[in-house]
């Protein structure tokens, strides 16, 4: 047998994970563009059910989409000084155009809370303009050093929705609505489990109060923000002047919010799911769910077998390969590459017979079923293998969470982790949100995740360095 085109995940985990990208047809490095890449059909398809089931959220919860402009005038990052101190390395400016040099250079999007501070101040002038909801379907830029294909790109796509408010208790309720969204997605669509929390201070987004994320662990045990959703408090309010008459005739600053999630989630999916022979992608997202694989070695069989093929898709809403030149075998592996979910196999046995083979991707596991059973069998395959997916994801991560009481421990249990070779686990620990903390994790490349929002990791407890007292034990991993 030739070689596998996919280096095993026990091998090296990162070269793994590039294998199953470019050979899933996912994507590829734009090479032409530093730190940028190609996303292709297969991939974009995945993003385009991602963006359906998100948007569709985000409308229902009262949110209308907009656009805004890709290119910021560079004094307006600097109206809030923690937040252009954050993104400034990161940032790539425009100076010239229309062969001229610009009187203010522009920055290109890397998110857009102050320009929408700018037409937020435009847009509300009282209490009965808010709530402003709106989100943005839209690409960033992000000069990224080390990237890797849908964790970490120059470029990427995301959704980044901003609303402002009448009260910090009402914003508040906004960024927890829409992290149980995240969540909801996560798990229900992309069969990824996450834990809901709040990130440290010194890992809160820059010119934030607060930011909630969700957090995956990938096969490797590494852990993967998935989504954020950040509590501005007033302080773009205050840069931007965005100011409101309350009911009582008085102005206040409007208090504002920011949430969004990434092409990142792609990466996630493949991290949580695929094997050694490529793709797993659950069937919720999934662009082919089935493909009908014809197989027949005489010209006599071919009419038949290909007619009775494209009766079964057609019922099944299935996709059939009539690629000639290929063998089945090649068929099925180039199927089992980019993920579908299920594979039919039809043969002029099967067809007399009245029956096909189906086979699962996830499990491999292959059953002989009577062709007018094939809908029914096919539906309930579809739902088994969603709900095993994060039932298996699930089980992952609990048999690789683990408790320590004390900094020594958690470095020993880390310290040896990589990203090519694995070995990570979600380490519970009692740590106070104080940035010097955060820079002790970071000596041994870690990093503490998220302070879980559910009571459910280990109730109160002394911090590991300080002794001061914390309500819970937070999450400590190495990350993407």
């Amino acid at each position: 047998m030739p070689e596998s085109p996919i280096t095993p995940r026990e091998k090296d985990f990162a070269a793994w994970y590039q294998d199953v990208v470019m050979q899933g047809d996912m994507a590829e490095p734009a090479e032409i563009v530093k730190g940028c890449m190609v996303i292709k059909a297969n991939g974009y398809a995945v993003w385009e059910h991602i963006q359906r089931e998100l948007d569709g959220r985000i409308k229902a919860t009262g949110h209308s989409n907009i656009y805004l402009p890709v290119l910021i005038p560079q004094s307006f990052l600097q109206k809030e000084a923690e937040h252009v101190e954050g993104f400034s390395p990161e940032l790539a400016v425009v100076t010239i155009a229309g062969g001229k040099e610009l009187e203010e250079p522009y920055v290109i999007r890397p998110t857009s809370e102050t320009i929408v501070g700018h037409f937020f101040k435009r847009w509300i002038q009282s209490y009965r303009d808010l709530p402003l909801l709106i989100n943005q379907w839209a690409n960033i830029i992000r000069w990224e050093m080390r990237t890797r294909m849908f964790l970490r790109t120059t470029e990427f796509l995301w959704q980044e929705g901003h609303t402002a408010h009448a009260s910090h208790e009402e914003a508040l309720e906004e960024v927890l609505r829409m992290l149980d969204v995240y969540a909801d997605v996560c798990e229900n669509i992309l069969a990824v489990p996450v834990i809901k929390g709040l990130k440290t201070r010194a890992e809160k987004f820059a010119g934030a109060v607060a930011t909630y994320a969700v957090e995956g662990m990938m096969q490797n045990g590494i852990a993967l923000q998935c989504g954020t959703s950040h509590d501005l408090g007033q302080n773009f309010g205050r840069a931007f002047d965005v100011q409101f008459q309350s009911s009582e005739g008085k102005l206040d600053y409007v208090w504002q919010t920011s949430w969004g999630m990434t092409t990142r989630l792609i990466g996630a999916l493949i991290m949580t799911h695929s094997d050694d022979k490529g793709l797993v992608l659950p069937p919720k997202v999934a662009p082919k769910k089935a493909v009908v694989v014809p197989i027949y070695r005489k010209d006599e069989e071919r009419a038949q077998v290909l007619e009775a093929a494209a009766k079964m898709a057609e019922d099944l809403g299935a996709h059939v390969d009539t690629r000639e030149g290929q063998s089945p075998g090649a068929k099925f592996f180039h199927w089992e590459r980019r993920g579908v979910p299920v594979v039919f196999e039809l043969g002029p046995r099967d067809v007399a017979a009245g029956k096909t083979v189906i086979k699962r991707r996830d499990t491999g596991t292959k059953e002989i079923i009577a062709q007018q059973e094939a809908r029914e069998k096919f539906g309930a395959t579809l739902e088994a293998m969603q709900a095993e997916l994060l039932a298996r994801a699930r089980q992952r991560r609990k048999e690789n969470t683990v408790l320590a009481n004390s900094i020594e421990e958690v470095e020993e249990i880390l310290k040896p982790v990589t990203a090519e070779k694995g070995g990570g686990k979600f380490v519970l620990a009692h740590i106070a949100d104080n940035p010097s903390n955060d820079e002790r994790v970071k000596s041994f490349k870690a990093s503490i995740r998220v302070i879980p929002l559910e009571d459910n990791y280990d109730g109160p407890g002394k911090c590991i360095l300080t002794g001061e007292p914390v309500a819970r034990r937070a999450v400590i991993a190495k990350a993407y």
